[in-house]
């Protein structure tokens, strides 16, 4: 079997409301995804998705997914797409670094592999846990009442888990994560995002002030220094996400002790090849996770919760999900949906959804 196209396609995903990050220095309103339909020569299909949480978030964006997936094509082309490893290595020749666009790559020659084998990828990948998994809210607001509204919005659609944006301001920040903890219901799962918005100070003032409220704070600093300089000088439990970017930076922070979560996002990694193996650091440190996508479709979802499904019952918090958040479908009513603020993995082969490729639009470049 070998690859004999690449097609990819841009789509827009407004938001259903504007989302503002760490205390409201950045707004979002629209995030530009990039889905790519891989072809093999024998009829088989791979369908991946790459969409950074706009071009502010992290060092990605939608048209250096595109350029990226320009450079390796070439590579690409005529390599077995179930051999992943082959595929991984040839991406990291033609182009090295831009994890963000190797993801939706690898995201595609799972689903052939998958669909290959007639397994779900999660079982493919070795067992996939089929207890439905909390999808965790965003809440990107930038009041304390404003809070509480997206926190009652999530809940009417059954969530019980919230990632909580703050950061940028102490007495605001710890004055939200008071008001939070008092309307926490029993089995609420509550992650406090910081998306690396204090400095070393600000975050030991916030972490000792919290630390009686047993909370878990996400990313509270720029870099995993940041984290490490301070980490002796607090008990909350701390999560790492945006700077847990390679498999040198989850061993470090698993040698280290820098973080006692991984929130591992897998278009920021690079795709569940390379995300798996965090995964194997993090439960062979005693290490819990978080699973993401860094937005997107349904599709991306489903990637997501094939990687939350092969961690065990009681090491996965949770997995962030977007599709509850823009107003764009491209697969209605395929894949893994919200019910009841959980996400039930599919049983079809490979990724268990596919989208509707009459909705996405004239490709914008073919390869192959």
């Amino acid at each position: 079997m070998k690859i004999s196209r690449i097609t990819i396609y841009q789509v827009d995903l407004p938001l259903e409301h504007p989302y503002w990050l760490s205390g409201g220095r950045l707004k979002f309103e629209t995030l530009d995804a990039t889905i790519v339909k891989v072809e093999t020569e024998n009829g088989l299909v791979g369908w991946g998705e790459g969409t950074p949480w706009g071009h502010t978030y992290v060092p990605a964006h939608g048209p250096g997914i595109r350029a990226g997936i320009e450079t390796m094509a070439p590579f690409l082309i005529g390599l077995d797409p179930r051999r992943l490893l082959d595929v991984e290595r040839a991406m990291d020749l033609a182009l090295p670094g831009h994890l963000y666009a190797k993801g939706p790559i690898d995201m595609a020659c799972w689903d052939i592999a998958g669909k290959f084998a007639g397994l779900p990828i999660a079982d493919l990948m070795g067992g996939g846990s089929r207890t439905p998994r909390p999808i965790a809210s965003s809440v990107g607001a930038k009041t304390v009442s404003e809070t509480r509204e997206v926190i009652e919005r999530y809940r009417q659609r059954g969530y019980i888990a919230h990632s909580v944006k703050i950061g940028g301001d102490v007495e605001r920040d710890i004055a939200r994560i008071c008001d939070v903890e008092a309307m926490r219901n029993p089995g609420d799962i509550i992650l406090y995002d910081v998306n690396r918005g204090w400095s070393r100070q600000q975050a030991l003032r916030v972490l000792n002030a919290v630390e009686s409220l047993n909370v878990m704070i996400e990313q509270p600093c720029e870099t995993l220094e940041d984290i490490a300089a301070i980490s002796a000088r607090h008990a909350t439990p701390v999560s790492v996400d945006e700077s847990l970017v390679t498999l040198q930076d989850a061993a470090r922070i698993a040698r280290d002790g820098i973080a006692d979560i991984f929130g591992i996002k897998l278009n920021r990694v690079g795709g569940l090849t390379k995300a798996a193996r965090m995964r194997d650091i993090a439960l062979a440190h005693g290490i819990d996770m978080f699973v993401m996508a860094t937005g997107g479709t349904v599709l991306a979802d489903a990637e997501a919760l094939h990687l939350a499904a092969t961690i065990p019952d009681a090491n996965c918090h949770a997995v962030w999900a977007c599709q509850d958040m823009i107003t764009v479908d491209i697969a209605p009513g395929r894949g893994p949906r919200n019910k009841d603020g959980h996400l039930h993995l599919p049983e079809a082969p490979g990724l268990g959804v596919e989208p509707d490729e009459t909705l996405l639009g004239p490709a914008l470049a073919s390869y192959g």
